[in-house]
């Protein structure tokens, strides 16, 4: 497991949020509830889709799967001037992160965290900043395939010595 390293420059995203956890995890109602309205949004960059996570300062230093975090799905635009209905807008502040390829169906994704949170960030030069993660789904994410591909940006700061 060897991330790419990248400085990550402001990035605008719309979409939808809702406070869920990781013991109850259950992003499929977003999901449906975002897609069909995706094409109203008019200023996009690309075609790509942001799962995106905002956790609470703190979160990772004492972990606990009952702890409310931002869930977010969302899709990169140009600017805010225009703001379908009931959607909303966050902004990627920028900075380093560790990029990860991840490829399969999904169905190993915890495992594949946790050898990032429990190995990789232990073992190297960083520590997780606090800042969104993010997943970007792009042409060849395709759901439940074991082909599918994306990728897991984590944010990332030098340790302090």
């Amino acid at each position: 497991m060897k991330p790419r390293i990248t400085t990550l420059t402001e990035k605008k995203l719309m979409g939808y949020r809702q406070s869920m956890n990781y013991a109850s995890y259950n992003p499929v109602s977003l999901w449906q509830r975002f897609m069909p309205l995706k094409k109203e949004i008019k200023n996009t960059v690309t075609a790509d889709l942001y799962s995106l996570q905002q956790f609470p300062v703190g979160f990772w230093q004492k972990f606990s799967p009952d702890a409310e975090f931002e869930k977010w799905v969302a899709v990169e635009v140009t600017d805010f001037d225009i703001i379908p209905e009931n959607m909303e807008t966050l902004i990627i502040p920028g900075g380093w992160y560790a990029v990860f390829d991840y490829r399969g169906d999904g169905s190993d994704a915890s495992s594949f965290f946790e050898s990032i949170f429990s190995n990789w960030i232990p073992d190297s030069a960083y520590v997780v900043d606090d800042r969104p993660h993010f997943e970007i789904l792009g042409s060849k994410y395709k759901k439940g395939d074991p082909n599918s591909e994306e990728e897991v940006w984590i944010p990332i700061r030098l340790k302090n010595l």
